[in-house]
């Protein structure tokens, strides 16, 4: 009993113990682990380790009770949150916030989540954990300096007016792609470029620090960069174009200051993009003047150059007009001693200085001036200086001897023109109109100007430039009594042959004359005036059905000046580009020509309105492609007196061609110097040929070069003759020329008494300016003894005959004479010898007929054998033929016969076949030695054989 009660005293025991252990394990983890209830982190971009504020730490009262009172974890409730949470030491609850994986504050700068703490339970296995309440934890990411700023645009671009000093004329910006205001803002911008007139702000506002100016600098180009609050630099810096414009000044813009032009291009637009500048006013109308200044160029402008009596001719004037002032020659010398304007492109202008004078030869001056006649010349003048301006006499009829009376004269004073007309005495001896006063500003303007005086007496008209003019003052005067004073006829000044006690020149011309003409008997029409003065140059509108109807132009007559006016501004701006210029010579002079544009403007309701500056401008006219005029066709001719005495004479020039060429480079060498370039022939007009006698003087009782009036129909060609040549003028096509050239011959009627002429051509083109080579033709004149020695010529054939070893042979066909004459048994001799060579060559002549007949049939070795062999000729000079046949008696009694002989002869001969003086002529009735063959043979020639 006592073991069993010990037995269940140890068994209550060890029950209540274990009672007592249950009860105990029970309430050991009685408390919740304890931490705060928010937490502030921060954790820098690129870390692990999040800073806590306060630390994290949890505390649980059951401790020091092991696991009830240590902490075994911390939970983290929200899985987008990139963070977990570690116990560092599970006794003292300390624990550490840290990232999973790279933190990016660009990405999300702020994170919000829940954190639990949990302790380690009542045990070994955690069972009966506790965990503490729910803390918000806020993190927040630290930026980290790592973007450079960026600008927004690639680069900046504004314009300023210049004079102006802006507060910002532009701003720029740039940007940083860091999170924090610290880094991602831009603290400041700074210029790189150095030197320039520009400063830039914090905000980068850029401003001017001076004013800037449009004729200094057009455009500026400045590099900028940028720093963030974290002073990082960006990598690259911007670029700013500023460009400068310059203060808005109503005018036109928009045109050039040069315009070239080529030759032959026809008309060209001078302004195609200009247009007029208002600055915002507001415009009624608008009228602008274009004026093209041609004064520097010839007589006022680019005019045709011709002859006067050319262009009197091409203008369709009356013919049997007088020229004062012709170009100086051999039968014009009067104007040799004057001045003329030689810078002047072909224009025959004469310069008087007040010094110069010429008289015009008496069988030149018109001797028929009736109630009708014209006067007619260019004439550029300015004012004489001085108070009593003397007269200035432009052309004069006085009395050359004892009176100093003038019969009618043409002269300037005091800037007034007028006209003396003395009539002579008829029947009744009262007061008839002598002169007759115009007051023009032309006429002291110092340009050109075309004067034409038509009388129609007692009327007179004067025209200027086309324009008629009526004279402000006539006075009377009496008739001049008839006398047998011869009168002297003078030009740029008046001759005094009476009341001084020597003879001289008054009242002196200062300025230029050209084309100073008379014409008796009528008076020129204002169309054909209008021709003479016409320009070739000018001003033109393309397309005049283009303009608007509310556009309003004119033009003068010459065509320089051309007056516009609108009241719409784009009209009057699309008018202007229509403006051209347009030059219609084929070779106009080169250089330049002044252009000048007034504009005048209205405004609506101002009293003042804005000003448009005038401009000036070139047209540069260049140098066109120079003719070349060749004259070519035979230079030697040889014929018998007897083509020469004959009624249609011997014709000069039956082959001649004229040809022009001129050299043009292609479109890579043109302009380049040192290229050669491709011939090309052009066509255009002369206006005159001369044929000079080089030597002496045509002898009128026995020679002369005519031509058939005939010839001359339908051409614009006229003809003058005299002892010294013929001159063909007037403005006509080169095949033309060529034609009637061709149709000029040479007659002799004693050719014997007359030695070998000289003919020297030349043609020109706008009277002189471009001019033909000088071809030059000889005439041989073949003579009795001289044919006697052309038929010594003739050998026959070896194989016919053979030739007398050191046979005497007359071997050319101009023979030089000796001093003294041959013997009468020389000429014996030679005429036996001649007519012996002529009886063989008869002979042999039937040989050869006979052999043709008989070879008729035969092969082609058979008909060469009629061929001449001269392999085994020789031919000997007769040493007698330096000495001329007299012309005896022998010569008169052959002279029939010579005649018909010369007159069968070939008259075509070549330039190749006469260049040598000692090749022979092709005799009728006698065998032609043909040299310079080929073959190098001698052949028969018998086209001009008879029996």
């Amino acid at each position: 009993m006592n073991m069993q009660r010990i037995s269940e005293v140890v068994l209550l025991v060890a029950g209540f113990a274990l009672g007592l252990c249950a009860c105990h394990t029970v309430k050991v983890n009685k408390h919740k682990p304890w931490i705060e209830t928010s937490y502030h982190g921060v954790i820098t971009e690129n870390m692990d380790i999040v800073q806590l504020d306060p630390p994290l730490v949890a505390l649980d009262k059951d401790a020091p009770v092991p696991y009830a009172g240590e902490i075994c974890a911390f939970k983290i409730h929200g899985l987008e949150a990139p963070f977990e949470a570690v116990v560092l030491n599970g006794t003292s609850g300390e624990g550490q916030l840290r990232a999973k994986g790279l933190v990016d504050c660009e990405l999300q700068k702020e994170y919000t989540f829940i954190i639990q703490a949990h302790d380690c339970g009542a045990g070994p296995g955690g069972t009966g954990g506790k965990k503490s309440h729910k803390a918000v934890v806020h993190i927040q990411v630290n930026d980290v300096n790592e973007f450079s700023p960026v600008f927004r645009e690639a680069q900046y671009h504004t314009a300023v007016t210049e004079g102006k000093i802006y507060d910002s004329i532009l701003q720029v910006e740039a940007t940083d792609q860091d999170c924090s205001p610290q880094y991602s803002q831009i603290c400041n911008y700074q210029i790189t470029t150095t030197n320039t007139p520009f400063a830039i702000d914090r905000n980068g506002n850029i401003r001017n620090t001076e004013k800037l100016s449009f004729e200094k600098q057009q455009q500026y180009e400045v590099l900028v960069t940028a720093f963030d609050c974290g002073q990082k630099r960006s990598t690259e810096s911007v670029a700013v174009h500023i460009d400068v414009k310059p203060v808005c000044k109503p005018g036109w813009q928009g045109w050039d200051k040069r315009v070239d032009y080529e030759p032959g291009t026809g008309s060209k637009q001078l302004f195609p993009k200009m247009n007029l500048e208002t600055c915002g006013g507001l415009l009624s109308s608008v009228r602008t003047t274009v004026e093209l200044q041609t004064s520097h160029i010839g007589k006022g402008c680019d005019r045709e150059t011709y002859s006067e009596k050319s262009l009197q001719k091409l203008c369709g004037a009356s013919s049997g007009s007088t020229d004062l002032l012709p170009a100086p020659s051999a039968s014009t010398n009067w104007t040799a001693s004057l001045v003329t304007d030689s810078e002047r492109d072909s224009d025959l202008i004469f310069r008087f200085d007040g010094r110069q004078a010429a008289k015009i030869p008496d069988q030149v001056v018109p001797q028929n001036l009736t109630d009708q006649f014209t006067v007619a010349t260019w004439m550029k003048h300015g004012p004489n200086p001085g108070l009593r301006a003397e007269k200035e006499t432009l052309l004069c009829n006085s009395d050359k001897t004892e009176m100093n009376r003038h019969h009618y004269s043409l002269y300037v004073h005091n800037c007034r023109l007028v006209f003396l007309l003395r009539r002579d005495f008829i029947q009744v001896d009262t007061f008839r109109p002598a002169e007759f006063h115009w007051k023009l500003d032309q006429i002291c303007d110092k340009e050109w100007h075309y004067y034409v005086i038509n009388v129609e007496f007692p009327v007179v008209t004067l025209f200027v430039d086309g324009v008629t003019y009526d004279p402000y003052l006539v006075t009377d005067d009496w008739p001049i009594h008839p006398s047998q004073i011869d009168v002297q006829l003078t030009v740029g000044a008046c001759w005094q042959g009476g009341e001084v006690t020597k003879p001289r020149f008054t009242q002196y011309f200062r300025g230029s004359l050209s084309g100073l003409t008379i014409r008796p008997g009528k008076i020129e029409s204002q169309k054909v005036i209008s021709c003479l003065q016409a320009c070739k140059e000018g001003l033109d509108i393309n397309s005049l059905e283009s303009l608007g109807k509310g556009i309003k132009f004119h033009f003068n007559p010459a065509q320089s000046i051309l007056v516009m006016e609108g009241e719409d501004l784009e009209n009057m701006n699309a008018a202007l580009r229509k403006v051209s210029y347009i030059n219609s010579r084929q070779f106009p002079t080169p250089g330049i020509r002044h252009l000048h544009i007034s504009t005048s403007v209205q405004c609506f309701g101002e009293d003042t309105c804005i000003f448009i500056p005038d401009i000036d401008a070139v047209v540069m006219v260049l140098q066109p492609s120079e003719p070349r005029i060749t004259i070519a066709g035979v230079d030697r001719l040889t014929r018998p007196a007897a083509d020469l005495r004959g009624p249609a004479g011997l014709t000069l020039f039956q082959d001649l061609h004229i040809i022009s060429t001129v050299t043009k480079g292609d479109t890579a060498s043109h302009h380049t110097a040192g290229r050669p370039g491709v011939q090309e022939e052009i066509i255009h007009n002369l206006d005159y040929c001369d044929i000079l006698v080089l030597g002496e003087e045509l002898r009128p009782e026995q020679e002369s070069l005519q031509l058939q009036r005939s010839t001359l129909l339908g051409k614009h060609l006229d003809a003058t003759n005299s002892t010294s040549g013929m001159s063909i003028y007037g403005v006509d096509s080169m095949s033309n020329y060529e034609q009637v050239i061709r149709q000029v011959y040479y007659h002799n009627w004693h050719p014997v008494q007359t030695p070998d002429r000289k003919f020297r051509l030349t043609c020109s083109e706008l009277n002189g300016r471009y001019t033909s080579n000088e071809f030059t033709l000889e005439i041989s004149v073949l003579h009795k003894s001289e044919a006697g020695e052309h038929v010594n010529h003739m050998v026959a054939p070896s194989q016919y005959m053979q030739v007398v070893p050191h046979l005497a042979m007359v071997h050319s066909l101009y023979p030089t004479h000796g001093p003294g004459a041959p013997s009468a048994a020389t000429v014996v001799i030679v005429i036996c010898i001649a007519a012996l060579v002529v009886v063989v060559v008869l002979g042999i002549y039937r040989i050869h007929l006979t052999h043709q007949q008989e070879g008729r049939n035969s092969d082609t070795t058979k008909e060469r054998e009629l061929d001449w062999d001269d392999s085994a000729l020789n031919i000997t000079v007769n040493p007698m033929e330096s000495f001329q046949e007299p012309q005896g008696a022998e010569e008169e009694a052959s002279e029939e016969d010579e005649e018909d002989d010369d007159e069968e002869e070939d008259d075509d001969i070549t330039s190749a076949e006469s260049n040598d003086s000692e090749e022979e002529e092709e005799v009728p009735g006698a065998l032609s030695v043909k040299q310079g063959s080929k073959r190098g043979q001698l052949d028969w020639d018998n086209s001009t054989l008879t029996y």
